[in-house]
């Protein structure tokens, strides 16, 4: 009798002990989109509407206040190819597409005339501090807490990249994140540095 009392008594401190693990893990994890969050645009009218650096125009020019500190004037990357990616850390999208940037760009364009200049919109130090905590990312990143940057390039809707050449122009505007979308970025990317 005992020893039925004490496998059960250990069976719910374990099962109590995955309950907080769980929940614990769900509080770390979960970032819910705030009250204001945009969906996604359904129709490429929508995108073309709320996109203003459109590919073929020059790059709005602006300087970003980085994560270390530093600023970053874009103009004074001219006769480098830069990707300036919008994204928040409410953003499924933009956290999925985030976790392929340190192999699949930054590694793979490692040592070329190439800048990856990611850009958190809307957010302040203290929100984009924490989730690069959390997530272990330690690559470059801008902040933009008062959109005054984004408000250059769209109107709304992230993630966006903006993958602008060595003279200053926009080669490519895209929207989202999916493998798709993903690959053809990558690849132009590799035909914007072939580009000389």
């Amino acid at each position: 009798m005992k020893e039925r009392r004490k496998r059960k008594s250990n069976l719910t401190l374990v099962l109590m002990i995955i309950a907080t693990l769980a929940i614990i893990a769900v509080l770390l994890f979960w970032n819910p989109a705030p009250a204001n969050a945009e969906p996604m645009p359904q129709t490429q009218e929508q995108i073309d509407a709320s996109t203003i650096a459109k590919s073929g125009t020059m790059a709005p020019d602006f300087t970003v206040e980085m994560f270390d500190g530093k600023d970053i004037r874009l103009s004074e990357l001219r006769g480098k190819v830069v990707l300036v990616n919008f994204w928040a850390t409410w953003c499924p999208p933009c956290r999925e597409e985030l976790t392929r940037v340190q192999k699949d760009i930054i590694d793979r364009f490692a040592g070329q005339d190439f800048v990856f200049l990611p850009i958190s919109r809307g957010e302040e130090y203290q929100t984009v501090a924490a989730f690069r905590k959390r997530m272990g990312y330690d690559f470059p990143m801008g902040l933009d807490p008062d959109q005054r940057i984004f408000r250059r390039y769209a109107t709304n809707y992230i993630p966006r990249n903006f993958l602008i050449d060595r003279e200053g122009k926009v080669v490519l505007a895209s929207i989202g994140y999916d493998k798709k979308e993903f690959a053809h970025l990558l690849e132009t990317i590799t035909k914007t540095l072939n580009n000389k």
